[in-house]
């Protein structure tokens, strides 16, 4: 049974397949070769549906789409959806600097990583959220991961994201959370069978 992540970047076919584990029992994750949809949605859940049902209509197998970013509590809950592209130039370490110089100064730093996780298939749609709170860093640490890593400091931890290990960050992360959700859903649906998560 194949499942497809709407995605055109393989890396990211290759992290979900380890963030998935065992739900993948009976399942083969294959990537996206179709036209890239128009992002317009006002929320995570609106973009990654948008996503996934665009992979669907195209490849006519079931599939699977995220949209990720971050929420800061002092600006209103931005970037947000905008989070990729809050520099204008869709470079990580310019938007990086840019959410340092938004909150310099700034007591209240609480943030949280938001992954919003889709299936579509004929006649069925769902969507789950998972949330990864913590807080923003007043400066850059660590070598490892992408985006908004260097600066978000996970809550209970010490430690930036882009510090820990990408097994450590994928046992944890909003994108671990949201799939968990969502992969019994997908198990249900196109398999008719449940299995214990790693």
């Amino acid at each position: 049974m194949q499942l497809l992540l709407a995605t055109h970047n393989a890396h990211k076919v290759d992290e979900l397949r380890r963030i998935l584990g065992s739900w993948l029992d009976g399942i083969e994750l294959v990537g996206y070769d179709g036209p890239e949809p128009v992002e317009d949605g006002a929320s995570f859940e609106e973009n990654a549906l948008i996503k996934a049902r665009a992979a669907f209509e195209h490849s006519g197998i079931p599939s699977i789409a995220d949209d990720s970013g971050i929420c800061v509590a002092a600006l209103g809950g931005a970037p947000g959806i905008n989070s990729a592209r809050f520099a204008g130039t869709r470079v990580d370490a310019d938007n990086v600097a840019r959410l340092l110089a938004e909150l310099k100064g700034v007591a209240d730093r609480k943030a949280e990583f938001r992954c919003a996780a889709a299936f579509v298939m004929e006649g069925f749609e769902h969507v789950e959220l998972g949330i990864w709170p913590g807080a923003v860093l007043e400066e850059t640490r660590g070598e490892n991961g992408f985006g908004y890593d260097p600066i978000f400091q996970p809550e209970s931890y010490e430690v930036a994201s882009a510090e820990l290990t990408a097994d450590e960050k994928n046992q944890i992360s909003h994108r671990k959370r949201a799939f968990g959700q969502l992969m019994p859903i997908v198990r249900e649906r196109l398999l008719r069978t449940e299995i214990v998560p790693d």
